[in-house]
């Protein structure tokens, strides 16, 4: 509904900031809102959320940080808070580095995501992230590119092999990579 509020935070609490916009007061919920400065005008890219009885404004600095909230609570069993919470501890580029590396352990230290939901997150959300109008300029491992032309060369599809390739455990050397691709292709 919303895709951005320009205007100037007028109250800053723990949880959200009021935005004031041609006299009117947005309340939005912000991962940070001690980032921001009182009387200071900003854009904030917004996201309405919409449940049954609740009506929350999401707010962000940037765009990139708004559409990973929206990757974020696309993932069964990831609501509005934790992805919020997942924002205000680490970067856009940390959170996105750390589920496309699948780095279970990184994802658990946030409050609230346990094991269960870092494995949902890590499922629903690898190898989707930087390819879906999310251009975070993450740098990809060459290891797993190299690994995915060796098995386009082996024959594979191309969209095959980048659907193997995104359920690789990337510390593993390149033969080993090569190794349980082929064993994941088999199956």
């Amino acid at each position: 509904m919303y895709g951005y509020i320009k205007g100037v935070v007028t109250k800053i609490t723990p949880k959200n900031i009021i935005v004031e916009n041609n006299n009117i007061g947005y309340l939005i919920i912000v991962p940070n809102p001690y980032n921001y400065q009182l009387n200071e005008t900003y854009m904030i890219h917004t996201h309405l959320y919409c449940r049954e009885d609740v009506f929350d404004l999401y707010g962000f600095q940037s765009y990139e940080e708004k559409e990973l909230f929206l990757k974020l609570i696309s993932v069964s069993g990831i609501g509005p808070k934790s992805a919020l919470t997942m924002l205000a501890s680490g970067t856009v580029n940390e959170i996105i580095n750390a589920i496309e590396s699948k780095n279970d352990s990184y994802l658990r230290k946030f409050p609230g995501i346990g094991s269960k939901a870092s494995q949902q997150i890590i499922l629903d959300l690898a190898g989707k992230l930087s390819y879906q109008g999310l251009d975070l300029n993450i740098p990809s491992s060459s290891k797993l590119d190299d690994v995915e032309d060796a098995l386009v060369a082996l024959g594979y599809s191309k969209k095959e092999a980048s659907k193997v390739v995104s359920k690789l455990d990337a510390s593993l050397s390149e033969g080993e990579l090569v190794k349980e691709a082929l064993k994941k292709l088999v199956r």
